[in-house]
């Protein structure tokens, strides 16, 4: 985890040790992963819980454009639906 000060509606450790096996695999072919998956789920989170608009994601998280590619890809492809089940 990143050296920022926590918000609220960040992942905990023990929810995170539950997400991170299930966070989809980089596509084949694409470049390596550079973004940490746990803070693009503490952004998306934070979104969520906060009610903030996208442009307006704080800059300690990953870039909004990144951050919402996520949430949106695994909007469309299920990913969220396996999450909650």
């Amino acid at each position: 985890m990143s050296k920022r000060k926590p918000y609220p509606s960040d992942v905990t450790d023990d929810e995170w040790a539950i997400l991170r096996p299930l966070v989809p695999p980089p596509k084949p072919g694409g470049c390596p992963r550079k973004v940490n998956m746990r803070e693009v789920f503490n952004a998306i989170f934070y979104v969520l819980k906060s009610g903030c608009q996208w442009d307006m994601l704080p800059h300690e998280f990953p870039p909004k454009g990144t951050v919402y590619h996520y949430f949106n890809t695994w909007r469309k492809d299920g990913t969220w639906l396996r999450l909650n089940d």
